[in-house]
């Protein structure tokens, strides 16, 4: 579950992006996830508590990413799985999950959606995570160790390459990581692939509401929001979840992001917070996102 995490980034990918090469946008912005999140597990798993923030607390004193998790959720699981909540919301909480369901975490971080799904499925059902970070995966197989949890498994891999056989999945779910892809269109289609027939998607995510914003504030706001690199506008994303063949699709917006709680942070950064207030406030949300695969026919 990434975001970014206030990250300057120094590269401006095409969030349309749909070819990966050497060279690509999308490269770039697999390897600077990897470093940030590589960096973060370390730190972590040192002891350390460089998070956005699985705690309560608002790491960086802004709404993204506080308060996702209240404490009958994170009764009982490992300390490190919390500090390492890397999202924007809190998709087990939303998502339908019953009893011997097959779940699948897109980009599970430190584990902790996985282990809750875990226990809302049971002895009888299975929680995968997958993520491409060696150390997240570290991280996280230390955590379901220390859980005890045994219907869980985390797979090395990318969220446009699921190693997982067609038709496998109840549910997928993903905590702010599909705005990451440079190629979402690719993503869709795999969730679309490995869900089985009336499988349901159930993601967090940040997407965009306005199509205005001028490219610089736009930028500027994305490395306040810190998980928005490639977010997508909210027709758009109901536009691609129909091509990949979803249907009773519905974007849910569970937080709105203010211009005020970015005053600070775009002062900071050299812009006028007074006049771009009103271009950015409400431009930005976390969002439940909702499709299902048809059933068979």
């Amino acid at each position: 579950m990434y975001c970014l995490a206030k990250e300057p980034m120094s590269h401006n990918p095409d969030p349309q992006s749909s070819t990966l090469n050497p060279q690509s946008p999308a490269d770039a912005l697999t390897s600077a996830v990897q470093d940030r999140y590589g960096k973060i597990a370390r730190n972590v798993a040192a002891g350390g508590e460089e998070s956005c923030c699985g705690s309560g607390e608002s790491c960086c004193g802004d709404p993204i990413s506080g308060n996702l998790y209240d404490a009958t959720q994170t009764e009982g699981l490992p300390e490190h799985a919390v500090t390492a909540s890397l999202g924007c919301g809190n998709p087990t909480a939303l998502a339908t999950l019953n009893e011997g369901d097959v779940v699948l975490d897109l980009g599970s971080g430190g584990g902790i959606d996985v282990l809750l799904s875990a226990k809302r499925v049971g002895p009888t059902g299975k929680a995968y995570g997958l993520d491409m970070t060696d150390d997240m995966l570290a991280l996280a197989r230390e955590n379901q160790r220390k859980s005890g949890a045994t219907n869980v498994e985390f797979l090395k891999g990318h969220i446009e390459h699921i190693p997982l056989p067609d038709n496998s999945v109840d549910v997928i779910i993903s905590n702010c990581v599909i705005n990451l892809s440079g190629d979402k269109d690719k993503v869709l289609g795999e969730a679309f692939r490995v869900l089985k027939p009336g499988g349901r998607f159930a993601v967090s995510d940040v997407v965009s509401r306005r199509r205005d914003i001028p490219a610089e504030i736009r930028r500027s706001v994305e490395l306040w929001i810190g998980c928005v690199a490639g977010a997508l506008h909210e027709d758009d994303f109901r536009a691609k979840l129909a091509n990949a063949g979803f249907e009773n699709i519905d974007i849910e917006v569970v937080r709105e992001y203010r211009s005020a709680d970015a005053r600070q942070f775009l002062s900071d950064a050299g812009l006028d917070a007074d006049a771009i207030a009103p271009i950015v406030d409400g431009a930005f949300g976390s969002a439940f996102v909702r499709g299902a695969k048809p059933r068979a026919s």
